[in-house]
């Protein structure tokens, strides 16, 4: 049987699928579109982005007054906030796989539900390289 929490998990992330497939952000052409700002540009993703935005700035100002979150002992906030080479690295290559993608990690794993080829694709090539990278990665830690 599911948790309290993991039910409250399992709502937000279905909740935040239809988000995305409501808004279109599910189809790789559109964010990819966002991206040739010297073509044919569609805006639409900033919008997704500002609205996603404000929904975030809300959630951390509400933080911010809680001594505890709900369905947790502690609030579990990154610490550190040094600008290092694999933060650099890490984010060329986020940034290269969802320009030619058109997908980041929340996106690809929700258009599974399409049932593209290409999605299937480049969701077993991001999780075979989120494992290449914590069995590398962990070895110098």
């Amino acid at each position: 049987m599911l948790s309290l929490a993991s039910c409250v998990a399992l709502a937000s992330g279905i909740v935040f699928g239809f988000g995305l497939s409501l808004s279109g952000m599910l189809n790789p052409v559109r964010v990819q579109g966002f991206l040739d700002i010297f073509g044919a540009w569609d805006p639409s993703l900033a919008f997704v982005l500002g609205g996603a935005v404000v929904v975030a700035f809300t959630g951390v100002q509400v933080m911010k007054r809680m001594e505890r979150p709900v369905l947790d002992d502690s609030f579990h906030v990154p610490t550190d906030n040094r600008i290092d080479a694999p933060l650099v690295v890490g984010s060329a290559l986020f940034g290269l796989g969802w320009g030619i993608g058109g997908f980041c990690p929340g996106p690809a794993v929700a258009s599974l539900s399409v049932g593209l080829p290409q999605t299937v694709l480049f969701v077993a090539a991001m999780l075979a390289g989120m494992t290449l990278y914590g069995r590398v990665w962990s070895r110098r830690t």
